[in-house]
């Protein structure tokens, strides 16, 4: 199968002539105007008035908003999300959202699915994806318009490092048979979590992880990445951009496909040695966006822990954040 086409972009063909502007709405701050033009094929094109930007200041002084090569690091402050709507709603985007509730973990799956309704891609087409080997538990939770659930019924493993590590194999394998046919863009969340703030649009890019809130803060040397040569996942302690987190990260189908694929097939030829690595399917993931520079970085914003790491000034926003757990009862 061919994975190397571009996200699809639909427009809606009017093939008449070309419609007039319909208004001018006055509000507030500025307006918004709703126009329709004819520009090749027509779209209903939103004019939205906003502050313009400023070269010569910068969003934020405090953080980094720009990696080495160019990817920009996603902090609030940093993005208008009215814009970045826009943008999207006219490339018709749908977005698939891949969480993995298997065994006890299913438990967490109403509120994650909850709070999804309340803060994720609001306004925009989202498709779940819930791997679990429970389907009769998953949860009746009402969605909003041009929004569903999909259960997909996988088999559970002994140990919770296995359930892990083959996320990476299954999404490869869904990637290439139904996600590349019906959605854009593919986010890929752990389960034990909820959305407590806006998670949208600005997220989305061909490929993005999301600095582990654990090491954001840290110098190379401090990852924990694998640092056994014998290992797929090996890093030297003089590599590293940053640490990122295995529990969000995606970008488009096709590029999720590509990274999918690689660590799974990093992660057997360790096990056929006999080799598994210190972090799982994450430290993988670590080596994976090293030699694949990802087009957009997500601050630990994106993945937080409240319970343990407080709420510290640079952090204004706390998006996805870790449901206080029993690690030993749940994985057991």
């Amino acid at each position: 199968m061919d994975l190397r086409g571009r996200p699809k972009c639909c427009s809606l063909h009017l093939g008449i002539l070309p419609l007039i502007v319909v208004a001018l709405v006055f509000f507030g701050y500025g307006f918004v105007s709703h126009r329709s033009q004819e520009l090749g094929d027509s779209e209903a094109v939103t004019r939205i008035v906003y502050t313009q930007p400023k070269a010569l200041t910068p969003s934020r002084k405090d953080v980094l908003v720009l990696t080495p090569w160019l990817a920009p690091i996603i902090w609030e402050g940093t993005f208008n999300i009215d814009i970045l709507n826009e943008q999207f709603r006219l490339q018709n985007t749908t977005v698939g959202l891949t969480v993995f509730a298997i065994k006890k973990y299913v438990v967490f799956l109403k509120l994650f699915l909850e709070t999804a309704e309340q803060q994720f891609m609001v306004g925009h087409k989202v498709i779940y994806y819930v791997f679990t080997d429970r389907p009769a538990d998953v949860p009746q939770v009402p969605l909003g318009a041009g929004r569903k659930l999909v259960v997909l019924t996988v088999r559970n493993y002994t140990r919770w490092q296995d359930v892990s590590m083959h996320r990476m194999e299954m999404i490869s394998r869904l990637s290439e048979q139904r996600f590349l046919h019906e959605v854009d863009y593919l986010v890929c969340a752990d389960v034990d979590m909820k959305f407590s703030d806006h998670v949208g649009v600005e997220i989305l890019s061909a490929l993005f992880g999301t600095l582990h809130p654990g090491f954001y803060s840290r110098s190379r040397e401090a990852f924990t990445y694998e640092r056994r040569p014998k290992s797929q996942a090996y890093i030297p302690r003089d590599e590293g951009d940053f640490y990122y987190a295995g529990g969000f990260f995606g970008g488009s189908v096709v590029e999720v496909y590509r990274l999918t694929k690689a660590c799974h097939q990093a992660m057997m030829e360790d096990k056929a040695n006999g080799i598994e690595a210190v972090w799982h399917d994450e430290s993988y993931l670590n080596k994976y966006l090293l030699y694949h520079k990802p087009t957009k970085v997500l601050s630990p914003e994106y993945v937080w822990d409240q319970q343990l790491l407080g709420w510290p000034s640079i952090m204004k926003k706390l998006r996805y954040v870790a449901v206080p757990k029993n690690h030993q009862a749940i994985r057991n």
